[in-house]
């Protein structure tokens, strides 16, 4: 069967509820011979910064059900997206591949500045039917697979159904929240009562789907529209936080705290539901962002961490990330090894295939040794490559991090900016002129793996206008924010 045939195949087993039942339905020979895997839970905060939570030293932010599973699990204080925007993120998450190599590099459609110096490179628009994703190495173990939330990785015809998961509930083809309240105008989600809260709509189904499938495996994958904008919060909620504010705490929206807050219900319902049914002790929970938290236009403060989504800088790219798995990974316990999230994919087939030599993919590798109190991953860097615009203030950029090093790369004028982020987490000393040895080794680093992985680069743009470079077409500075 080939490899387009096969995936309309599975496209058919079902869609939204259609597909719940169907999942449910599936032969028990697929999953008897091994009772002892794992689930997993992969929740997805979209724009969460690494400072909004309380579990991660927010002081505005109330988020105890994060905290409690941090308390359960391991917190990572080095944990990095793949890309400072959300689809490019995504789409390393589902294969264990860099944006770079997948040739899928921006938010899905991307900024448009006709008139700046660079062309952006070219990319997908979708992830291409031809990856393989995690959950369809799961289902070849027998897994049932639900995407309940956004996915933003194409049209229909690169739907969930179409890599993998037997469920797509919220998944379609524009990234963005049309609303956070019903009517959502979402069309894979069909409106059940005005008013209802989005956030609140997903768990309760990611709740079905988890009480259907409780006796045999699943990967259930949760990626909020939360906290994305639009900025729209419960109001009773927003007005406990109005009482809270402080003038010298750079995080002070009411509204977008209400908006963690109720994510953090949906963590705490999640987790409940496991207890519930018994399954807790033996289902793995993931807990990360796409990108960094915005802050142009202010909506959060990533601080300490420089800048924020849509930048290179450390708050643009450095998630909170927190892996829950009893009688595996120590509760209580703090990492400060980088990671990356191409490393979930073969962290995730590890643990449910129980294989004793680490899975690693074309640019991830297995986190479970790290996480079971084994070695972590050896590996000389950490790469990025964004050849884009972004109105959050970047122009096209790479970077690179050894070590304690990281090194960015400016493709307009070829400029690079040294740190060490041992010494200077906020960035704010720029060594590249002092340290030209170690700016030398990194750059060289960076530009043989934009070669090793097919890197696209930008290109001159003949239409450059230096009077209107920052210029973008009408209808999309009508968003409320950037993508």
């Amino acid at each position: 069967m080939s490899s387009m045939t096969r995936r309309d195949f599975m496209a058919t087993i079902g869609r939204g509820a259609l597909g719940l039942a169907a999942a449910s339905l599936l032969p028990e020979c697929a999953f008897a011979a091994d009772q002892r895997r794992p689930n997993i839970v992969f929740i997805l905060v979209d724009d969460m910064g690494w400072r909004d939570t309380s579990a991660y030293g927010s002081r505005f932010y109330e988020t105890p059900n994060v905290e409690k599973l941090a308390a359960q699990g391991m917190k990572f204080t080095q944990a990095y997206a793949a890309c400072p925007v959300c689809s490019p993120t995504r789409a390393s998450i589902m294969t264990g591949k860099y944006p770079a190599r997948l040739h899928l590099t921006d938010w899905i459609p991307g900024h448009k500045f006709p008139f700046a110096k660079l062309k952006p490179a070219e990319m997908h628009m979708e992830l291409p039917l031809e990856e393989t994703t995690i959950a369809e190495e799961l289902k070849k173990l027998g897994y049932a697979t639900a995407s309940i939330g956004k996915w933003h990785l194409g049209g229909k015809e690169f739907y969930p159904t179409h890599q993998g998961f037997d469920v797509n509930i919220g998944g379609c083809e524009k990234g963005s929240t049309p609303s956070h309240f019903d009517p959502y105008k979402i069309p894979t989600l069909p409106d059940r009562k005005p008013g209802e809260y989005l956030a609140d709509r997903l768990t309760d189904e990611a709740l079905g789907f988890i009480e259907k499938n409780k006796d045999r495996p699943f990967f259930l994958y949760l990626p909020h529209y939360a906290v994305h904008t639009p900025i729209q919060a419960k109001p009773e909620i927003t007005e406990k936080y109005k009482a809270k504010i402080k003038p010298d705490d750079p995080q002070n929206r009411p509204d977008y705290a209400a908006m963690v807050q109720s994510v953090d219900e949906s963590v705490g319902r999640v987790m409940a539901k496991l207890d519930e049914l018994g399954i807790a002790d033996n289902t793995i929970v993931f807990f990360n962002s796409d990108n960094g938290g915005v802050f142009v236009p202010k909506i959060t403060s990533n601080a300490p961490l420089r800048a924020g989504k849509g930048t290179m800088y450390e708050g643009g790219v450095r998630e909170p990330l927190i892996i829950r798995w009893p009688g595996k990974v120590k509760p209580g316990s703090v990492c400060d090894t980088p990671v990356i999230s191409t490393d979930y994919f073969s962290t995730i087939l590890d643990a449910a295939k129980g294989s004793k030599a680490p899975t690693r993919t074309a640019d991830g590798m297995s986190l479970k040794p790290l996480i079971t109190g084994g070695d972590a991953p050896e590996r000389k860097a950490l790469y990025w490559h964004y050849p884009h615009y972004h109105p959050g203030g970047t122009s096209p950029v790479g970077a690179v991090r050894s070590g304690d090093w990281k090194l960015i790369e400016y493709f307009e004028d070829g400029k690079l900016e040294l740190y060490n982020l041992r010494a200077d987490l906020s960035e704010t000393t720029d060594l590249s002129s002092k340290l030209t040895d170690m700016t030398t080794k990194l750059h060289k680093m960076l530009v043989d793996w934009r070669k090793a992985v097919g890197a696209v680069m930008p290109t001159p743009n003949p239409a450059y206008d230096p009077k209107r470079e920052k210029e973008r077409p009408a209808a999309a500075t009508k968003a409320p924010t950037p993508e």
